[in-house]
């Protein structure tokens, strides 16, 4: 499996060198307030792309923290069931060898 990964890596890194290659050609692009970036293509698909991926990361982190929090409540609880299911289960066993 490890070769499998390896080579498939080694696969679309040859193909995205190759785009990267291809499209060296200069761009524009315009911003807010008459700002204008100029510069290879494929250096702002990257950056683009890099923005994309932070912004995506940032989107989900409070579903996260949020998931974290519920599972840290239901842990605490599960294991507060335990303890007293386990007292339950000791209470009758003193009781019967006091009989």
């Amino acid at each position: 499996m490890k070769i499998i990964s390896t080579v498939v890596g080694v696969v679309l890194f040859v193909l995205f060198f190759g785009f990267a290659l291809k499209n060296t050609q200069e761009v524009d692009l315009h911003l807010f307030l008459n700002y204008e970036l100029r510069g290879p293509l494929v250096l702002m698909l990257l950056v683009f792309f890099v923005a994309g991926a932070v912004l995506g990361v940032l989107a989900l982190t409070p579903t996260v923290f949020r998931h974290r929090r519920e599972s840290t409540k239901q842990k605490t609880t599960i294991q507060s069931l335990q303890i007293s299911a386990l007292k339950a289960n000791q209470a009758p066993d003193s009781v019967n060898a006091q009989q």
